[in-house]
Parts: structure tokens; sequence; C-alpha cells
């Protein structure tokens, strides 16, 4: 099938209701791929040409209809992404040649699986894949990344040769070994192993010991006040590590006004005083399928096992109590098993225009997907749960 290929420098230029009912088609939607959220990152100085990361949104169309689209981002560095790949960067330059720019699809700032290529149906995003590669052949770009990827984009992605790569995050789900789901935190609890128990309601006591008390913000009730606060402990804990915050201010003033339903802030107090902050996006409440998404936390004082508090046991004492499926702690950290966040694969496709250095990075990665596989076996053996008797199963 004939369709029209635009290339857009601005997401603002697509139609935010065609792109988020194409969304919302898709086999693994999530709020950081909706319009308002990319188009935030753009307006608000965060994800721009000035900080390395060029728009090339891709479309396709028949007639007025859009059967496709992605985020593509022209990129003269690796920064924001969470698939490393600066040892191939390194590699290329060891060889007088250039890794950068490159071609990436994903959301900035943010290591969450969700649909990457957005199409009517698997011909269209076929094309579109096909175009993506067309336009970074034509920039000449190195090469072409698509990042946490979802398994319709993944079969895209194996049609026409892709190199995949697997990387392993922590998700939280709520539901016991029965598949029942939890009614408190205390049933979370029971599920637990003995010991996994008592250390965490050890490091809930010695918050509560600190004089440390939590107060849950949702949707529009997040006022601009308690949004400086989050922006304030945010920021703070980038600077404490030597390093500017990816995401401006204005940036979370767009979700403030754009998608408010999208967000969860949990707020710790003490004496009477904000301390610290963590902020959590949802999809899907109310449903089914509701979905949260660990996302930025940071503090102001050390209390602790506060970041444990804020970060884990808030948002699933939350989740639990709204109906919410799955809560996605984001990438690395296996202090999260402890926590009953279990490891879970995820996945990214590369295209390296290079045939040589192609090569020699599909077996780079036939090995690391080998380690992959290994590592997320012994994980398993490592489950914080109590242990099934074999005679009652």
């Amino acid at each position: 099938m004939d369709y029209v290929i635009r290339v857009h420098a601005n997401p603002s230029d697509i139609p935010a209701a065609a792109w988020d009912a194409l969304l919302a088609q898709q086999d693994v939607p999530s709020p950081f791929m909706q319009h308002a959220y990319l188009g935030a990152l753009h307006t608000s100085g965060s994800a721009t040409p000035e900080t390395g990361w060029t728009p090339q949104f891709v479309t396709l169309w028949q007639g007025e209809q859009l059967a496709a689209a992605a985020a593509l981002y022209v990129k003269g560095h690796s920064y924001g992404e969470y698939v490393f790949d600066w040892a191939w960067a390194n590699a290329y330059a060891d060889h007088g040649l250039n890794y950068y720019p490159k071609g990436t699809s994903a959301v900035p700032f943010t290591p969450v699986p969700g649909s990457r290529l957005l199409a009517l149906d698997a011909g269209a995003r076929q094309a579109l894949l096909q175009a993506l590669l067309e336009v970074a052949r034509k920039h000449q770009l190195s090469s072409l990344h698509l990042l946490f990827t979802s398994p319709a984009d993944r079969k895209a992605c194996n049609a026409l040769g892709l190199m995949q790569r697997q990387t392993v995050q922590f998700h939280w789900h709520n539901a016991d070994a029965q598949g029942t789901r939890f009614g408190h935190f205390d049933a979370f609890l029971a599920s637990l192993s003995q010991d996994k128990r008592k250390k965490i309601k050890q490091e809930r006591r010695r918050v509560v010991d600190a004089g440390v008390t939590f107060r849950t913000c949702v949707g529009t009730a997040i006022s601009s006040a308690d949004w400086d606060f989050f922006y304030h402990c945010y920021e703070r804990t980038y600077l404490e590590h030597g390093n500017a915050p990816y995401l401006t201010r204005a940036f979370f003033a767009h979700m403030q006004q754009d998608m408010p339903d999208n967000w969860v802030l949990f707020i710790a107090e003490r004496h009477g005083h904000a301390i610290a902050s963590s902020l959590v996006a949802v999809q899907g409440l109310g449903t089914p399928h509701a979905v949260a998404y660990g996302r930025y936390w940071g503090a102001l004082a050390r209390v602790d096992c506060l970041h444990f508090e804020a970060c884990y046991y808030q948002p699933l004492s939350w989740c639990i109590a709204n109906g919410v499926q799955r809560f996605e702690g984001g990438a690395q950290g296996e202090h999260k098993m402890a926590r009953a966040l279990m490891p879970v694969a995820t996945y990214s496709a590369h295209w390296l225009d290079h045939p040589a250095f192609a090569d020699a990075v599909e077996r780079f990665l036939e090995r690391e997907s080998a380690g992959v596989d290994n590592y997320l076996d012994h994980l398993a053996e490592r489950s914080p749960f109590k242990r099934q008797d074999a005679s009652s199963t």
C-alpha cells in the first residue's frame, strides 16, 4: 500500500487527536507516548536540538488518515536512553569512524517499555519501520535504535532483520501465587518469605519512628505549590550527583496543565514540613489493566529508609488500595527484588549501517543475550515470596 511519508521537526506539527487515537490502538500504549507528553518535552526545552535530541518524527498518511507514526530523534550523544551503547561509540571512534549522529526512536529520559511503532496494522507498522530506515540512510546516520519496544514492534523489527537486545527491569504485580489480588498491604506482606517480611516491617518502622508521615495527592489535587516542592526535590537529587536535571520545571507545568490525571505525588512530612517526595505516573486508573510507573524522587533531609518508603512502600500501598495491576520500578536495581519487584526482560532493536560493525555487534548481542538469560534464571532462584509446599499444589 502506498503512503504519504512526512517528517516533522516539531511534534506539535502532528495533530494530537490523530496521534493519541493511534496510540490507543497499540499493544502496549503508555502515557509517555501521548502527544502531550512528547510535545511537552520539546516545548519545555527538555528534549530539543540544544540538548542533543533533534526531533524527526515520522508519519505515514492515507489521505487524511494517520496510518502510522514514530517519535524519532537524531542524536549526537547517548545520554538519557538507559540502553547503553557507549562501547559501540568508542569502538567506532577507535577505528576513525563517527557513531554520532545516530537515530533513536524512544521516549527521552524514560526507560518504560511500550509501543514505539504506532500503526493501524502490521503492514503499516512494517512500512513505518522501512521509512525510519530510509530517514536514517538519507541523513547518513550511523545507526537506528528502537528502545524499550513492545511485542508488535519486535515482530516488525525481526521481519526487517534488526538486531534484538535484552535488558532487565523490575516490576511488581498485584497478585499472590494463586493470582488473587491483594486486599491490603498486610496481605501483600503475608505472601513474602519471613525474612523479607521482617525487613520491610523494620524499614517502615524506622520511617515512622523518625516522625515522618505521608500525604498523597492525585491528579488535579496536586497543587502548583506541590509541583514546585517536588521539582525542588527532583532538581536537588541531580545536583547532588553533579548533574543538571534532564527535565525543566516548565515540563512539569505542562504535565499539571495537560496530563494531570496521569500523576500521583507522595509527599513526606516531618514536624509539619515537607522533606521529600516521589512522583508516580499512572495509566488506566479505574480499569482492570491499570499500571503505575515509578518515575522521580528527591529528598531535602536524610532519614533512614525514607527512599524505600517513598518510592516503593507508599506507591505499592496506593496501588493495592486503588486496584492497580502492575507497578514498574524502572531501570536497574536488584535491591528492588527484596521489595517484591521481580525481574522482567525488556527489549530494544538496532540497525547499524556499517556491515562489519553490524556483524561484530550481532555476535556481541548473542553473547550478551545468553548472559541476560542466565542472569534472569539466577534472579528467579532468589524469589522473595514464600515457597509453595509441593504437596499443596
